[in-house]
């Protein structure tokens, strides 16, 4: 097994090398950068001809979260807290989301820094960058080769299994893996509260819990609760840095469909032209439509989302009263200890008998 502290300095270098593309600053790994950097940069920029979701943008965007979880002193933080002694070398099967980029990446983190082996399943809308991923920790550390291992075939020979996917898929995973330890999720989504007192700088920050990754992730804000009589007008004026997601075409055409079906149905909405803001009672939205739901105070507000605690992933809010609340613009840059579905991943894997 590799020690801990090996494990951290490994994962170290490997977050040093992802950061190049961040900064734009070549890093001294010069036997890393010989072998992967230009193969890492052709993947940024070729990926989204495959998955047109995946701009370069936003791999860039998933980078630099990635190159935050890696860092020294905040890989050390995290693991103190949990006791590593005594932790057998099990496999965990990881079934992987693919909605955004990398999405699956902390999964892998988790198993690996906890010292078990991981035998991944990848998504095929985000097999790529993972898979260089591998490639780099093994030349740093040839002994992840055998650690981590990536298949396309039925999966067996495992001991645990941490599975994410849609509701109907997790009720397979249910199925299939119950009798095994695990960790099943399914959707969920992020909500916003708003007050009627943010300033435009809050309510950009927000735009951007909205909008990244077209509103594509679990932690995206699909819905927001807003107090009776609220002016969205500031609110439109906040989102419009995201107008040209009208010219992507897989954005555009889930907007246009959706326009099309509230108007053929002469649904009340709000169309900015490139979003679509409507009341609903849903937690999540499609891409494209943002839903909207007026509360009367904050304590029934409070009651709302305790009923809706299944569905939801994060709450974004500023001054609000709620806690574990997260501020505008952070909904997307969780540190490394954040787990979904608020279940302690490492915790899980730490355990395991």
């Amino acid at each position: 097994m590799i020690e801990l502290n090996k494990r951290i300095d490994d994962f170290v270098i490997l977050g040093n090398f992802i950061n190049q593309f961040i900064t734009g600053e070549h890093a001294d790994l010069d036997n890393l950068n010989t072998k992967f950097y230009s193969q890492f940069a052709q993947k940024i920029e070729n990926t989204q001809w495959a998955n047109p979701w995946f701009t370069p943008e936003y791999i860039k965007l998933s980078l630099k979260g990635i190159s935050l979880f890696l860092e020294k002193q905040k890989l050390q933080k995290w693991t103190a807290n949990y006791n590593f002694n005594g932790v057998g070398e099990k496999t965990i099967a990881l079934i992987l989301a693919g909605n955004i980029p990398l999405v699956g990446f902390h999964d892998v983190l988790s198993v690996l820094i906890s010292g078990h082996k991981v035998l991944a399943k990848l998504s095929s809308k985000d097999d790529q960058l993972i898979k260089l991923f591998r490639d780099v920790l093994i030349e740093i550390n040839p002994e992840w080769e055998r650690r981590f291992v990536i298949t396309n075939q039925f999966l067996k020979g495992f001991d645990a299994v941490i599975a994410t996917g849609s509701n109907n898929s997790a009720r397979y995973f249910d199925y299939y893996f119950g009798k095994y330890p695990h960790i099943i999720r399914n959707n969920r989504n992020s909500v916003g509260i708003l007050n009627g007192t943010e300033t435009m700088e809050q309510l950009s920050a927000l735009a951007d819990d909205v909008f990244l990754y077209f509103g594509l992730g679990c932690r995206n804000v699909s819905k927001l609760f807003v107090p009776e009589n609220y002016d969205f007008q500031p609110l439109f004026k906040a989102f419009e840095k995201y107008r040209h997601y009208i010219n992507h075409h897989k954005y555009a055409n889930n907007y246009e469909y959706r326009r099309a079906i509230f108007n053929m149905n002469q649904e009340p909405h709000f169309d900015t032209d490139f979003v679509l803001l409507k009341e609903n009672q849903s937690i999540a939205s499609p891409v494209g439509v943002l839903y909207y739901e007026f509360y009367q105070n904050i304590d029934s507000l409070k009651a709302r989302l305790a009923f809706e605690q299944d569905k939801i992933q994060c709450i974004v809010a500023q001054n609000a009263g709620i806690e574990n609340s997260v501020p505008f613009g952070k909904a997307q840059f969780p540190q490394v200890w954040d787990y979904a579905d608020n279940v302690d991943t490492l915790k899980f894997l730490t355990e395991l008998k």
